[in-house]
């Protein structure tokens, strides 16, 4: 906005004296002038109101601990040997599901062969083993689900995780909720779901 401005006076300044400018040819250099300063004042408005829009979204986010959410991902936790489980949908009939569970380094550690499965939400178990036996360290692992119908044509499967948020990060204005070690992005959140209080049940019995 400043150098429109600045070469407009200088153009006005060294214009020729025998032949100025048109008033209608410097009238449409204001109306330029004044439209790119509404445009700049626009673009303040919409960063102070993204600037809102996100405080909102971060303080909302804190009202998820202690929830239990199902959110899309394929991520799994492993502590003290115990695994939270493995979540799939399957779009249809498979014949042969193998489970691939790699760690943090994508390393394959484990493959689980479940057999033929029926279409819809799948939730199996992982004993917390690599495929020679040993129990894993504790810590975040990912999996992919590789499925296939009777007549070997591949079937979609929609890996996602149902657990309880712990805390909440922040990363660059950005809100990520905590399941442990895991980080789940407002976006991929399906389902919220609130944990019964035991304490409250008994006090009210």
């Amino acid at each position: 906005k400043e150098d429109f401005l600045k070469l407009l006076v200088e153009q006005l300044k060294n214009q020729d004296p025998l032949n100025p400018m048109e008033s209608t040819e410097f009238t449409a250099q204001l109306a330029q002038f004044s439209s790119l300063e509404q445009l700049t004042n626009m673009n303040k408005n919409l960063d102070y109101l993204r600037l809102y829009q996100a405080s909102i979204n971060n303080a909302q986010a804190v009202n998820f601990i202690g929830k239990t959410v199902k959110a899309s991902g394929n991520s799994i936790s492993v502590k003290d040997g115990t695994s939270n489980p493995i979540q799939f949908d399957l779009a249809g009939d498979a014949a042969a599901v193998n489970i691939h569970i790699y760690d943090a380094s994508d390393n394959l550690v484990k493959t689980i062969n479940c057999g033929s499965l029926s279409d819809g939400e799948q939730s199996i178990g992982w004993d917390g083993t690599n495929d020679d036996g040993e129990t894993v360290s504790d810590g975040t692992f990912t999996f992919e689900v590789s499925a296939t119908d009777a007549g070997g044509e591949t079937v979609k499967a929609s890996t996602y995780m149902t657990v309880e948020v712990t805390g909440v990060t922040f990363k660059e204005g950005t809100a990520y909720l905590l399941a442990g070690d895991i980080e789940i992005s407002m976006s991929d959140i399906l389902e919220v779901t609130e944990n019964d209080d035991p304490e409250s049940e008994d006090s009210s019995a």
